[in-house]
């Protein structure tokens, strides 16, 4: 459990805005509500809970007015937290809500750390880890796509399969432990056909929602994508033309583009970051070297690569090097500058075992660029449909492979005849697993890894 003091942050964003909260759970909450609180027009009595009350602040030992708010109190166990919850809705100046939170303070409550309030509620039942860590995703979603996700896990969908899984597994283990409990009694024998039967169909289920991480992974966090090529082939264009601004620079000198410049798109829902690079190719220029090399790392880190070719040359060595190098990476083609005459041939291409589809565009006009962007989507997902849970975390990824390898490990034991206890030690190892997911086998460090990384205030 946690010690049960009573914490307060200001919940709403740093700087200047209309309206501030100040929110407040513990045991002192309501005492510290009604120490501050006046309600308008001298009206007294027992606040209701989960009702907004017009009034003002006060300071207690002068009773000297200083805002105007409006305040709730939540109670117990019908909040947030699970505790009883004040909040303190008052005007947004950056000073006024210190203020406001230093007399909170001066009441005896503990300034929250970051995620204690959630924290508190995972401690207290609201909600399960997987849940809480759901929370900061939807505070961090950058697209629709992102927020739906987060959504569905905070809304308990991870949660739901997680628990389907884990009774489907007590099942089985229930079923072992009876062959080891009445081994020499005059019960249904041990089948060990039909047990590893269902320890593969669990361990494919578990193996099929694993290999989502990648997916959610890219909708949390964003695909990186480096757009590189030789120096004046078009890459800062296309990267204009694919934001819909100027930018970045573009010359007709080569070598414009020195340094990495990141911008953000969004593909329908999966957001996009990109990397326009300096242009690659052999220099004895001291200052290109350093942009090459630089280009060459956010390459080699990129999830994949836009490698711009211009279609108005033939095609020479610098390109033929990049094509090399770009062995083994998730790589698109692109032929720009499609409103001049092509002089590239495609078919060397091909020769090179270059994949397809090579996009031809021209950032001038917009041919293409549609096209470059649902393909791009596609290559980043792939074609398979979206899968019915999808994972964010690297922390559930990590435990369901766990809890897949114990289920191939119990299946080998089954089939190799061992003892039905060296059957259960790895069954129990495949739930306390699933188990880590959701919290049910608390871990200080898991949690203290996991709320580090939220705001203080939430």
């Amino acid at each position: 459990m946690y010690q049960e003091d009573t914490i307060a942050a200001v919940a709403t964003p740093p700087g200047e805005g209309g309206v501030a909260i100040v929110r407040v759970s513990g045991p002192d909450a309501e005492r510290i509500a009604t120490t501050l609180f006046r309600r308008m027009g001298g009206r007294n009595g027992t606040l209701k809970s989960h009702t907004l009350y017009h009034g003002r602040i006060v300071e207690p030992n002068t009773n000297d007015n200083f805002d105007e708010v409006l305040l709730a109190v939540m109670r117990k166990p019908r909040s947030y937290t699970g505790e009883d919850v004040v909040e303190i809705h008052c005007h947004g100046g950056s000073f006024l809500v210190r203020q406001v939170l230093g007399l909170v303070l001066a009441q005896g409550a503990r300034q929250a750390e970051p995620g204690e309030f959630t924290k508190r509620a995972f401690l207290n039942g609201r909600i399960d880890l997987s849940q809480a860590e759901a929370v900061l995703d939807l505070i961090q979603a950058r697209t629709n796509k992102g927020f739906k996700l987060a959504f569905d896990q905070a809304s308990g969908g991870l949660s739901k399969w997680v628990h389907e899984i884990r009774e489907e597994l007590l099942a089985i283990l229930v079923q072992v432990e009876v062959g080891i409990d009445f081994s020499e009694e005059e019960v249904e024998p041990l089948q060990r056909h039909e047990l590893a039967a269902r320890i593969d169909s669990l361990r494919h289920k578990i193996g099929i929602i694993a290999k989502t991480y990648e997916w959610g992974r890219l909708f949390r966090e964003g695909a990186r994508v480096c757009i590189c090529g030789r120096p004046n082939v078009g890459k800062s264009s296309l990267l204009n033309a694919l934001l819909g601004e100027e930018r970045v620079i573009v010359t007709e000198v080569p070598g414009t583009t020195r340094d990495v410049i990141e911008e953000s798109m969004n593909l329908d829902g999966l957001p996009v970051v990109l990397w326009d690079t300096a242009g690659i190719r052999e220099s004895d220029d001291q200052i290109e070297q350093i942009g090459v090399s630089l280009s060459r790392r956010y390459l080699g880190k990129a999830d994949a690569v836009l490698l711009i070719l211009d279609g108005s040359q033939p095609l020479v060595a610098d390109d033929f090097a990049l094509l090399r190098d770009l062995a083994g990476k998730k790589a698109l083609f692109v032929i720009t500058k499609a409103d001049l005459p092509q002089v590239l041939n495609v078919g060397h291409l091909k020769e090179h075992a270059v994949p397809e589809p090579i996009i031809s565009v021209s950032a001038k006009t917009g041919v293409g660029l549609n096209r470059l962007k649902e393909i791009l989507r596609s290559v980043m997902l792939g074609c398979q449909e979206e899968p019915p849970i999808v994972l964010t975390s690297l922390r559930h990824k990590v435990a369901l492979v766990r809890s897949e390898k114990a289920l191939g490990d119990a299946s080998v034991t089954l089939a190799q005849g061992h003892p039905p206890e060296l059957v259960a030690i790895d069954l129990s190892e495949a739930r306390e697993a699933l188990e880590e997911i959701i919290g049910l086998i608390n871990n200080d460090d898991i949690l203290e890894s996991i709320f580090k990384y939220f705001c203080i205030g939430k």
